[in-house]
């Protein structure tokens, strides 16, 4: 009897080491698959592929899931109607759902009431909160100023407007933000539009969605210098690459951005979400482009955002 309870002591024993071993040996990688898990969604612009989606929505939604992109910026909202892409708000957040994807932002046409009334502007600002609660997003976005509006004078009365829509959008419980292209950083006599953009508009009520590319393609600071001079305030970025001879848009990877080198630096603080994007010139089309932009994507840069 006493033989076999040291026997039976000792199994006990050596399962109970086992068991600590096995347990001890499975926590780096468990750390490890932690540490290396994404912080955020990978999102996608879906101007990107506006010949697909005007010609067929739910497909092109159903391709856009399927290549790993969780999270959408819309653009081209009907106020009117209340419809996203020919579908009212409500079905089109249920065709969302179905694929397990988001929509966090949103591109509306603030340019058009740039010239109209003050009721006029607050009335399609009013469509537009409508239409992204619809959606449950977190922002509404100025994308893009007419080529007629861009004098200093006019950049100083848009960041009025900034204002005073940020002021009306923060008080229905979202946030507003103004996309950047290449024409804000033009200079006017020693100014330039993108400093009325940052400097006189309030921190709390406008916020920035740096668009990477064209800020390394016009601006004389690089999108860190601009991100740790303005804490805070860049939420959202727009990733895209820069072809290398035309400095035309390209497929990522494929550019001259290193945007190994930026991201593996670059301050993430204020981030909040991102945007892959292409406007234009792809190798072959659009569905295949945001095809081979993710695949690099997630291959070479998912893993420092």
């Amino acid at each position: 009897m006493m033989q076999g309870n040291k026997q039976a002591t000792s199994r006990r024993n050596f399962i109970k080491q086992s068991g600590v071993l096995i347990s001890a040996s499975m926590l780096p990688i468990a750390c490890f698959a932690m540490e290396n898990k994404p912080k955020f969604k990978m999102g996608l612009q879906l101007f990107t592929i506006r010949d697909a989606m005007a010609k067929d929505p739910l497909e092109s939604l159903k391709k856009v899931a399927a290549l790993g992109y969780q999270d959408l910026e819309t653009y081209g909202y009907d106020g009117e109607k209340d419809m996203y892409y020919g579908y009212s708000s409500a079905d089109f957040k249920k065709i969302l759902e179905d694929l397990q994807l988001t929509a966090t932002s949103g591109h509306y046409g603030f340019s058009d009431y740039f010239e109209k009334s003050a009721d006029e502007l607050k009335r399609f600002v009013d469509q537009c909160i409508t239409g992204a609660k619809a959606l449950d997003k977190s922002y509404i976005t100025w994308p893009w100023l007419a080529p007629e509006y861009r004098t200093i004078e006019n950049f100083k009365l848009l960041a009025e407007k900034l204002n005073v829509i940020g002021e009306q959008v923060t008080s229905a419980g979202l946030g507003f933000a103004y996309h950047n292209h290449d024409f804000e950083f033009t200079d006017h006599h020693g100014e330039n539009g993108y400093d009325s953009i940052l400097y006189d508009t309030d921190p709390a009520l406008v916020k920035l969605q740096m668009d990477m590319y064209w800020v390394e393609h016009s601006s004389k600071k690089s999108p860190q210098e601009l991100i740790a001079a303005h804490p805070g305030r860049y939420v959202m970025w727009h990733i895209k690459d820069m072809d290398k001879v035309t400095r035309d848009y390209t497929e990522l990877g494929n550019g001259s951005i290193d945007y190994i080198d930026m991201l593996s630096k670059i301050d993430t603080d204020a981030l909040q979400y991102y945007y892959l994007e292409q406007g234009s010139n792809f190798a072959s089309n659009s569905m295949q482009s945001i095809t081979d932009s993710a695949a690099y994507f997630k291959e070479n840069l998912q893993r420092y955002l």
